[in-house]
């Protein structure tokens, strides 16, 4: 009842702010000052279509038509900044000052950028900041990678980040996982608009659920500094970034995958973005299907890639209720199908090893954003909500009882507010204060299992910073606090980041940051692992604590440009420390033969490392971006995972040293190429007995996993284009040569690259 109460409140106020703001909007529209001009490249001299054109601290804004010529009309009178904006190119921005009455013109120039290095992101300080003034780094993964990559869903393109890892952690439900700084998944907050309604449930499967037909950009913050997001954000924070429309258009694209044993996986999307003739209001619509054969790599009859079938649906939009505020509403539908085990096109219950779950996702957002006209005030005010359906089996033995349905819900409400001193104490600053309420309700019931657990968390935080900032120097210092409902006390996590930037191409920044993890019950546990031809569940400890965390982290980001020649060097060294931290031991069997592990506190651990990320390109010519990460994770103690194996220091699946690359080159203006590729080094992983005789850890070989990509553009007329693009990924066919095989093999004994070698064609048809 709280929480209905709350969205209530919340969702009336938004109304009467609205109505407010519009009257507002409505008295001050008709100063007839204008502004009109036309974009150019600063080399071709040809003018740009399509190139957004704002003013900076307001809504108002437009996209420069086919003929890079623009109209802002009914301006408010004044000094305002203009601001241009595209894909690829170096944001310019001028002063003007506009007269009620007057016209004015002024014209763009724009150059080519290769790696975006000033683009705004939002994740640093949960304030837009440029990216490379930012007192933390933010990495960003955009439409660009997803296109080099040939991407169809978030899991596949977060593998090309430095720092990050994404790896399949079991060969019969094909749950994906991603590791940050060498922590698993659970120790990342992943956000969708900013917003945590990812629940434990959503998270198991979600990056693989999401296409990319519907991100805009996914903004990574490795490590701390992370802090204002929530008790999860120990390795880092992961912002997915929906599209918002820009212009009118229409695109559709098709994808087929054709892996080295000749089955096979489509993905279609189609997207269209409508905005309407005063720029007041737009949508973007998404939808996707993508179906997915069975994969089995060693003939055994039991798959090690799941079948899958996907359908994706939504949108995203918006409306200027001012000049300087705008109401946001996101809507997304899901629903997923998989399959793995044997017999798969049996009834799970007549298989010896079945996994098979059918979500059905409903999530959606509402945003309301105000800016004060003198820029100083800003205020944001947020509610998100997900909803999941999850029919699941996971069972072995042609067990007929280990159906099981899960219900989840998370419901999301907040509000920030900032504002801007022209001075505070010894420079300017911008103070951030606001508050966050999130509630997730799960209710799992599994009959072969025995056991039915109703879980509610409850999670009420306030957080506060400020930033000192000029062109040399960034600080920040702030903090969160959280009362989780499965823990006693109120929990601090503080935060305090530094940038120092002695020249305008170096960025110095020191970061310090803590958090916490609650002993919920769910966890990654929320799939069944299967092994021995028993099924394999997870239970706490009943004197499982709270998990801490401190983490530091130092970099230095330097950028320099050798004639036509743009280089950005990044070095960062990390360092975690984790109290208390989360471990799983094999406990023994339950009165129905499952075999029992269990969650326990080990008596800590350290995770310390280096990270280099290097970038380089000609602005339409090539780029190249490559990163390489070595690690160490280890316990404290040595911590046993099985009474048949001898007790481990190291921390499982996580290599010592893992890397990655992109390379794109424009052969012509029409016909491009890329080259990327992921490196994971050896690492320790645990081999459960059945197919072996005994538990025993297994040092993996090293993998490296490569793709190349070649697409054509045609014009078909100035504003149809039609791609045509091929490939392959996994050109060497780098998979994993020891698979366990038959009913007794052990699904969670999985590493390397997640595909085998792949072929792929595809088209898109832009409009």
């Amino acid at each position: 009842m709280k929480i209905k109460f709350i969205l209530k409140t919340l969702f009336v106020a938004l109304l009467y702010i609205m109505s407010a703001t519009d009257m507002m909007a409505q008295n001050s529209n008709n100063s007839d000052a204008n502004i009109h001009g036309h974009v150019i490249h600063s080399q071709t001299r040809e003018h740009i279509p399509f190139v957004t054109i704002t003013i900076k601290g307001t809504t108002i804004g437009l996209v420069a038509d086919s003929s890079g010529h623009f109209f802002l009309k009914n301006l408010p009178v004044g000094e305002l900044t203009i601001v241009a904006e595209a894909i690829g190119l170096e944001t310019v921005e001028q002063v003007v000052k506009t007269e009620q009455g007057k016209s004015i013109e002024i014209n763009f120039s724009m150059s080519d950028a290769t790696h975006n290095m000033d683009e705004v992101v939002v994740s640093a300080t949960r304030n837009e900041t440029n990216k490379k003034s930012t007192a933390t780094i933010v990495n960003v993964a955009s439409a660009k990678l997803f296109e080099n990559t040939s991407s169809s869903n978030l899991a596949e393109s977060l593998a090309f980040q430095p720092g990050l890892r994404v790896e399949n952690t079991c060969g019969n439900c094909g749950a994906v996982q991603l590791r940050i700084n060498g922590l698993d998944g659970q120790y990342s907050q992943i956000l969708l608009d900013s917003s945590p309604i990812f629940s434990s449930l959503a998270g198991v499967y979600g990056l693989e659920q999401l296409p990319v037909s519907m991100i805009e950009r996914v903004e990574v913050i490795r490590g701390g500094g992370s802090a204002l997001y929530g008790s999860n954000a120990i390795g880092g924070v992961v912002n997915i970034i929906t599209k918002e429309p820009l212009r009118n258009s229409l695109s559709l694209s098709h994808t087929t995958n054709i892996l080295e044993s000749g089955n096979t996986e489509f993905n279609t999307s189609l997207n269209g973005s409508f905005v309407s003739d005063d720029r007041r209001a737009g949508v973007y619509l998404f939808g996707m299907v993508k179906d997915r054969d069975a994969y089995d790599r060693n003939d055994d009859g039991f798959v090690d890639l799941t079948s899958m079938l996907a359908r994706t649906i939504g949108f995203r939009g918006y409306y200027k209720t001012s000049a300087t505020s705008k109401l946001t509403a996101e809507y997304h539908n899901i629903s997923e199908f998989r399959r793995g085990g044997d017999n798969i096109d049996l009834p799970p219950h007549m298989a010896e090893i079945a996994e098979q779950v059918d979500h059905n996702i409903n999530g959606g957002s509402l945003r309301w954003n105000y800016y004060a006209p003198n820029t100083r005030h800003f205020v944001d005010i947020y509610a998100s909500a997900q909803g999941i359906g999850r029919d699941s089996y996971y069972g072995t033995g042609k067990d007929p009882n280990a159906y099981g349905r899960t219900e989840d819900i998370t419901l999301v409400a907040g509000a920030q507010y900032s504002y801007v001193f022209n001075k505070c104490l010894f420079m300017p600053a911008q103070f951030t204060v606001g508050f966050e309420y999130s509630y997730n309700d799960l209710d799992d019931h599994s009959i072969g299992f025995d056991r039915s657990i109703q879980q509610t968390v409850r999670t009420a935080g306030v957080f506060v910073q400020n930033e000192w900032k000029n062109e040399k120097v960034n600080f920040v210092i702030g903090g969160r606090f959280d009362k989780h409902s499965m823990m006693k006390n109120i929990i601090f996590s503080p935060r305090a980041n530094l940038r120092y930037s002695p020249h305008e191409d170096i960025g110095l920044r020191v970061s310090y940051s803590s958090g916490y993890r609650a002993p919920q019950a769910f966890d990654e546990d929320l799939h069944i692992d299967a092994v021995n031809n028993q099924s394999s569940i997870i239970q706490l400890d009943p004197n499982l604590k709270p998990e801490y965390s401190h983490s530091f982290s130092a970099s230095a980001d330097l950028y320099h440009n050798f004639g036509i020649l743009q280089t950005n060097l990044l070095i960062e060294g990390f360092y975690t420390m984790l109290d208390d931290v989360f471990a799983l031991a094999k406990t023994g069997e339950n009165e129905a033969g499952y075999i029992i592990q269990t969650r326990y506190n080990a008596s800590g651990a350290k995770v310390r490392g280096l990270t280099a990320e290097l970038k380089l390109g000609i602005p339409d010519r090539f780029e190249l971006q490559a990163g390489y990460t070595f690690q160490r994770s280890h316990y404290n103690e040595p911590e046993e995972w099985s009474d048949n194996v001898e007790a481990q220091r190291r921390m499982f699946r996580t290599p010592d040293h893992y890397a990655y690359f992109t390379a794109s080159a424009n052969i012509t203006r029409k016909f491009k190429t890329s080259l990327f590729g992921n490196y994971t080094g050896s690492m320790l992983v645990q081999h459960n007995a059945g197919y072996i005789e005994a538990d025993r850890t297994e040092l993996t070989p090293s993998f490296w996993d490569m793709g190349l990509k070649l697409s054509y553009n045609f014009t078909l007329t100035p504003t149809i284009g039609l791609e045509l693009n091929g490939g392959v990924k996994n050109i060497f066919d780098a998979y994993q040569s020891d698979i366990d095989r038959g009913a007794f093999r052990d699904s969670v004994y999985i590493y390397g690259p997640m595909n085998p070698r792949t072929f792929f064609l595809g088209l898109k048809f832009t409009l």
